[in-house]
C-alpha cells in the first residue's frame, strides 16, 4: 500500500552567519532597492503594501465601462421597450394612421328582397403614403349575432390626407339590423 501523504510538512531552516570576514575581494553588489534585513522567521511576512491613494475612486475607463455596462444590462432586460413608450416618442406623428369617418346605413325594402346599404370613407392621416387595408363591417341583426362581411380595397395606395370612399350593398339578416359598424380587418 501507497503512504498517504502528510497534511503537515516539517520544514527545518538554518540562519547562516554574513561571510564579513572573507578572504575574498569584496564586490559591490549592484544598486538595487534597499531591503531591510530578515531576521528569523521574518522572511515569510508577506511584505506590507501601501495603498496607491486613499481617495482614489477609479479612472474614467472604469467609470464608462461601468455605466456601459448598467447601460446595456437596462436595455435588454426590457427598457428598450420602455423607452419607446415614453412621451418623446409617443408625441412623432405615426408614418400612416388610418380613419374611417362618415358611416352611414340604410335599409331599402323597395324590391323583392331588401337590402342594407353602408356608406363611409376611409383616409390616411398620417405623414407617408400607405396601403389601404381591407375593411370589415359588422352587421348585427335583433338577436344579436353578428355578420361579418369582408371590403376589398385592392391594397391601394393612400397618399397623406388623401380619403378613399367605399359603398356596400348586402343582404338584410332575417332578424333585421340592430347595428352596423366598421372597422380595419386585422
Amino acid at each position: 500500500m501507497f503512504d498517504a501523504p502528510a497534511d503537515i510538512v516539517d520544514a527545518d531552516y538554518v540562519v547562516l552567519p554574513r561571510f564579513a570576514g572573507r578572504s575574498e575581494p569584496a564586490v559591490s553588489p549592484p544598486q538595487t532597492l534597499s531591503t531591510p534585513s530578515l531576521e528569523g522567521m521574518d522572511m515569510l511576512r508577506r511584505p506590507e503594501v501601501l495603498p496607491a491613494r486613499p481617495g482614489s475612486r477609479g479612472g474614467p475607463i472604469f467609470w464608462i465601462a461601468g455605466v456601459s455596462a448598467a447601460l446595456v444590462a437596462f436595455w435588454v432586460s426590457g427598457g428598450h421597450a420602455l423607452v419607446r413608450q415614453s412621451s418623446f416618442w409617443s408625441n412623432a406623428q405615426p408614418a400612416s394612421a388610418f380613419s374611417i369617418s362618415g358611416v352611414t346605413s340604410r335599409v331599402d325594402a323597395s324590391g323583392l328582397k331588401s337590402v342594407l346599404f353602408v356608406d363611409g370613407e376611409a383616409a390616411n392621416d398620417g405623414i407617408e403614403a400607405a396601403s389601404l387595408p381591407p375593411l370589415e363591417i359588422r352587421v348585427t341583426d335583433n338577436a344579436s349575432n353578428v355578420i361579418r362581411y369582408r371590403l376589398g380595397t385592392s391594397n391601394r395606395s393612400l397618399a397623406p390626407g388623401e380619403r378613399f370612399g367605399f359603398s356596400s350593398r348586402l343582404d338584410v339578416p332575417r332578424n333585421g339590423v340592430r347595428a352596423v359598424s366598421v372597422t380595419f380587418a386585422g
